[in-house]
């Protein structure tokens, strides 16, 4: 029986690259073989004009294809970029946007997303991006669904991911998908990676705790009572008790706390307490429990329940990822 062709993923350069980008989706494809040992997917890599492309490390490289070979992809996928015209102003060169369009599979690693979405590609779709620069893809581009919480999401033949380690998560997705878990298993060995993290765990974005006297209104705002409430984390805190520090009705320190913060008070406390907790977890040998305390959630099971809601993992995990036994 004749060999089956590999997939052909065709990889999108574009001048200041992420350099990381570029290396992996030919390092996690090129260990993907059959129980065989055959190769499943074949990468190459292009430029507009087959030109050399510069990365934000300071050097340089001369892909081997110019966009013409995008006729022959299976797949097309678009590194993320860390300057450059489509992160200025949000547009692409036509020539490009022409190139990526009708193709039967496209994937975006980062920035990537903004070259696809100012492509047209992801109007109406679900997507996400590094977390630092979603708030400006949501500016340019308000017809994407956009998810910034999250690693990658799969929309069928238009798939995108959150920065960095998470195009490793979205490539190993992809033979998964292609080809079953045991493929991409060994894959992952191969790459010396853990082999699933699911798309939906939230990249670890860092929302740092409001500064002492943020917000707006003055003496009439709720600024300082929302000082008062970052000092008593671990105290309980209810909206009676707030509005009497605030020195206004329930009914009118909610309205302006919402003005002031775009959230309810509830809302806004639940995540201070989070972020705290987190911190704790990250820079602390305390157990679960007494973090739990001293973030106000009382126990570890409130504390594992607000976690998992908010970043998709454990206290315990989440300690792993960030501190060494």
């Amino acid at each position: 029986m004749p060999q089956q062709m590999a997939h052909r993923i065709v990889v999108v350069v574009l001048d200041e690259f992420a350099p990381l980008d570029l290396g992996v989706p030919g390092q996690v494809f090129w260990t993907a073989e059959s129980p065989a040992g055959e190769k499943l997917y074949e990468v190459v890599t292009c430029s507009p004009g087959r030109a050399p492309v510069r990365c934000s490390a300071g050097y340089s490289v001369l892909p081997d294809h110019g966009l013409d070979v995008l006729d022959s992809a299976d797949t097309v996928l678009v590194t993320g970029v860390h300057g450059g015209q489509v992160l200025r102003d949000g547009t692409i060169p036509g020539e490009l946007r022409e190139a990526l369009r009708g193709r039967p599979r496209v994937m975006s690693i980062c920035t990537g997303a903004y070259v696809l979405a100012a492509a047209g590609l992801l109007d109406g779709r679900r997507a996400t991006t590094h977390w630092r620069d979603a708030a400006r893809f949501a500016a340019f581009f308000p017809q994407v669904k956009l998810d910034p919480d999250v690693l990658f999401i799969d929309d069928g033949d238009v798939l995108t991911s959150a920065g960095v380690a998470a195009g490793l998560d979205l490539c190993l997705h992809v033979i998964r998908r292609d080809h079953g878990s045991e493929v991409a298993n060994r894959a992952a060995r191969r790459c010396v990676m853990p082999s699933w993290r699911e798309g939906g765990q939230a990249q670890y974005i860092e929302r740092p705790l409001p500064p002492a006297g943020g917000g707006t209104g003055g003496g009439t705002g709720t600024a300082a009572t929302r000082d008062w409430m970052l000092s008593r984390l671990d105290a309980p805190l209810d909206l009676e008790a707030l509005a009497g520090h605030a020195g206004m009705s329930v009914r009118t320190f909610t309205r302006r706390f919402r003005e002031e913060t775009a959230m309810s008070p509830a809302r806004w406390l639940i995540r201070q307490r989070v972020e705290h907790a987190r911190r704790l977890l990250e820079t602390t040998d305390l157990g679960v429990e007494e973090v739990a305390r001293r973030a106000g959630f009382g126990s570890a099971v409130s504390l594992r329940q607000h976690l998992h809601a908010a970043v998709g993992v454990s206290p315990l995990a989440y300690r792993h990822t960030f501190r060494r036994a």
